[in-house]
């Protein structure tokens, strides 16, 4: 019995991938000669055109069914796996390591079964954690779906696939499970704004590895306006740009998420942010001096104050010294209103400071 027989019989006996080095053990030979044998193998099948395949997924090799004949040969192939059941597997698959009372909490009771025959079916497997199981994964799991690795990153990414496939992207994140509105952290008195409760919060724009977990278990994260593309390097889900320059720049937002919150919350949030609109009017209303706003961002508050501008007007900018594209801004400014990166507490107080800096500095220099 030839070498290259005993890998064809062993690779057709496993049923899923094998690791390199148990071909190594059973043939007693090293790594670099065992896979030139795979290799004859593979191109074997290849040029015969065989019905059955061998596939390298990256020192791990598997004997499988070509493409093209999957259709006709289903009804001797195993059962696969129903819709309720891959969309409970998902949710393990795309949070994992994840406690088994998770996941009974976003699938209901009929995922004791799903769970219980998925370990049987050898896709995943559980380790104790208190009153409850944490699951994982198996190297099979990877197999059935055709990936190189049980990485989770990679398993996420497929699942994501699978899901887009099976409900579209509107359904993505209820196949998923994910259950929470993300928020960063400059945002989340907009949480507080709203009366959403159970929320979480993570920096979306330049996430840690634990910060990537937590965006797992987001299905709406609200980040400032102009970020998107940069958070979607971290995150798949829905992506609300809210802005916080102007009162009503927070009363859109409250809107934007008022589904999300305590409609009685919402509704006192509202009414306090248009007092507040009001009251900033009422005090500015007095000033005869004219401004020169020398960014988009004054131009919108010395606007919102009804303030009258002019070219040869007191200057106003930002704190922030130098713009997106690098140029100098507020150097030669009589009035210099806060930015967020200089500001603290919620986002009322900030929209409060730069309103009373505008408000202050002209009547200062009148």
């Amino acid at each position: 019995m030839s070498d290259r027989e005993i890998v064809e019989a062993a690779l057709f006996a496993a049923g899923s991938a094998v690791e390199i080095q148990k071909l190594q053990k059973i043939l007693d030979k090293d790594k670099k000669q065992v896979t030139k044998i795979v290799e004859t193998l593979i191109r074997e099948y290849e040029e015969r055109e065989a019905g059955l395949e061998i596939v390298d997924l990256g020192e791990r090799y598997v004997m499988q069914v070509r493409s093209k004949y999957s259709d006709i040969i289903r009804p001797f192939a195993p059962r696969e796996l129903n819709s309720p059941m891959l969309r409970t597997l998902s949710m393990i698959a795309y949070h994992q390591p994840v406690v088994q009372s998770d996941i009974v909490d976003m699938r209901g009771n009929k995922a004791y079964d799903h769970i219980r025959e998925l370990q049987d079916r050898g896709f995943i497997e559980s380790t104790p954690q208190g009153r409850t199981k944490l699951l994982s994964t198996t190297p099979l799991f990877a197999d059935y779906f055709g990936l190189e690795d049980n990485k989770p990153e990679l398993i996420r990414n497929k699942m994501i696939e699978l899901s887009k496939q099976q409900s579209g992207k509107e359904g993505l994140d209820r196949w998923l499970g994910r259950r929470f509105v993300g928020f960063t952290p400059m945002h989340e008195s907009l949480a507080q704004m709203c009366g959403i409760k159970d929320y979480r919060m993570v920096d979306a724009y330049n996430p840690t590895e634990e910060e990537r977990q937590t965006l797992d278990t987001v299905y709406k994260m609200v980040i400032s306006r102009g970020y998107k593309e940069e958070v979607e390097k971290h995150y798949s889900g829905e992506i609300i740009e809210v802005g916080s320059t102007t009162f009503d720049d927070l009363a859109e937002a409250v809107n934007i998420l008022k589904s999300e919150g305590d409609p009685a919350r919402v509704k006192e949030t509202l009414e306090l942010l248009e007092e507040l609109k009001n009251e900033y009017r009422s005090r500015a209303m007095t000033i005869s001096a004219r401004a020169t706003p020398e960014t988009e961002m004054v131009a919108r508050i010395v606007k919102d104050l009804h303030i009258g501008v002019s070219k040869d007007g007191i200057l106003i900018a930002p704190d922030y010294e130098t713009n997106t594209a690098g140029e100098e801004i507020g150097r030669e400014a009589d009035i210099l209103v806060p930015s967020h990166r200089n500001l603290e507490g919620g986002l009322i107080e900030r929209v409060k400071s730069k309103y009373d800096a505008v408000i202050k500095g002209l009547r200062k220099a009148e």
